[in-house]
């Protein structure tokens, strides 16, 4: 779907968000590995969490789904049952990677596979820890599908990650509950800890090193739990109201989870209005309401390779904000952002470019100054959700942004160009 997208008016009153799409993976993880019966309000009704479920009631697990509450009847640690086909992650390298750990301590043989997009992204980095713990698992030249015969016992590992990765040590910390002693994750820049918070896992740091481990065998608890809204969805609005004269909104629910929350720093950094009220904690996961005015950066944002694993999803929303703001942006240490859904890297600067605007790439980043002046264009979303809300922030600002395939969008933001569309953006119908 082409959609073109204009002027939005300004950005006043409530606005409210999806779940959070690692927390919604994670709770149903979790509660499926669990010994009774978990509820979980808030659920994101997107793509990517469907295949999480998708994928667990195909391993024989209950799960009832009603609007944004989810019932999960777990199943306890060895309760999954042998699929009778692959398991279809469709576009989520969460689904796949953490579900990996998981089965690779359940002795049956699953292959997991997705759409074309996730078929292209890395899976070694979860191979190599899994087959050291004791699983036979390979990958097709690196990349799904992914084949596992897992043991129903594995050994413990310490394992420090090559590059930081929520979802590999989510993956290596959720096969540590099927092993014979204490498993052990080092990283040398702390990711997002939602896996460990669900467990109940402290977080250690020594000699600028950062270490989470788990014990084999412990037992995962049944729970109700409430899903704050996505703070990386969120900051498109963010984006929006702080370049669109007028803005005055607040975004409710906003988990503001400390390994996530470094982008409202940098947003501020760079003299973005943003005020966090009602702060409030929640099932150990910390949300408040965020208060955004219209007040553009006055200075450029620069990520630098330290906060760069922090703000890796919303680094496409961070660009285009700047562009919008006529302030430069720069980024390294982001090599990540090439195995994403899209090489966001190559895609951001190509439709930048097409903007306007003159790009500096490199292997881990990019670059720009501020831009003189901003063109019409028709952005490709190359398939990734971010890529196109990012360009959607740009209509919404400059006008005159036309997105090619833009219902990707759903994948994480079901609503999305609804909320665009009210907001005035909307072009033709949705």
């Amino acid at each position: 779907m082409d959609l073109p997208v204009r002027r939005a008016k300004p950005l006043v009153g409530d606005l409210h968000i999806p779940g959070d799409k690692s927390i919604s993976h994670r709770a149903a993880l979790l509660a499926a590995l669990a010994d009774g019966s978990s509820v979980l309000h808030g659920f994101l009704e997107a793509q990517d969490p469907r295949s999480t479920i998708v994928c667990l009631r195909a391993l024989g697990v209950r799960v009832e789904t009603s609007g944004r509450e989810v019932r999960v009847h777990g199943r306890g640690l060895r309760g999954f049952s042998p699929p009778a086909t692959d398991l279809d992650a469709g576009n989520s390298g969460t689904t796949l990677r953490l579900l990996s750990g998981i089965l690779a301590g359940h002795p049956f043989e699953s292959v997991l596979t997705g759409d074309d997009s996730l078929r292209r992204r890395p899976m070694n980095r979860i191979v190599e820890p899994l087959t050291l713990m004791g699983a036979s698992i390979s990958a097709t030249n690196g990349m799904p599908p992914v084949r596992i015969l897992g043991k129903e016992t594995l050994r413990p590992i310490t394992y420090s990650l090559p590059v930081p990765s929520a979802q590999v040590k989510s993956a290596i910390l959720l096969a540590g509950l099927y092993a014979d002693g204490v498993t052990t994750v080092e990283e040398s820049v702390q990711t997002r800890d939602h896996t460990e918070r669900m467990l109940g896992l402290q977080t250690n740091t020594s000699a600028g090193r950062i270490s989470v481990s788990v014990t084999g065998g412990m037992a995962v608890r049944p729970r109700e739990f409430q899903i704050p809204g996505d703070i990386s969805s969120a900051v498109f609005l963010v984006a929006a109201a702080s370049c669109i004269k007028g803005s005055d909104c607040v975004i409710r629910r906003v988990g503001i989870n400390p390994t996530r929350s470094a982008v409202l720093d940098v947003l501020q950094q760079a003299g973005v209005s943003l005020k966090q009220i009602n702060r409030q904690e929640d099932d150990a996961e910390p949300f408040c309401d965020l208060h955004v005015v219209f007040s553009p950066p006055e200075r450029p944002l620069h990520i630098d390779r330290t906060t760069t694993p922090l703000v890796i999803d919303e680094i496409p929303a961070l660009a285009v904000l700047a562009a919008c703001a006529r302030v430069g942006f720069s980024v390294e240490g982001a090599g990540e952002l090439r195995v994403k859904e899209s090489d966001r890297i190559a895609l951001l600067s190509e439709n930048l470019r097409r903007w306007g605007i003159e790009v500096s790439g490199h292997q881990d980043g990019f670059s720009f100054d501020a831009p003189a002046s901003l063109r019409e264009a028709t952005m490709d979303s190359g398939g990734d959700h971010r890529i196109a809300m990012a360009f959607a922030v740009a209509g919404m600002v400059c006008g005159g942004i036309t997105i090619k395939g833009a219902e990707c969008a759903d994948v994480s933001f079901p609503g999305f160009w609804r909320l665009v569309e009210h907001l005035g953006g909307g072009g033709e119908s949705l």
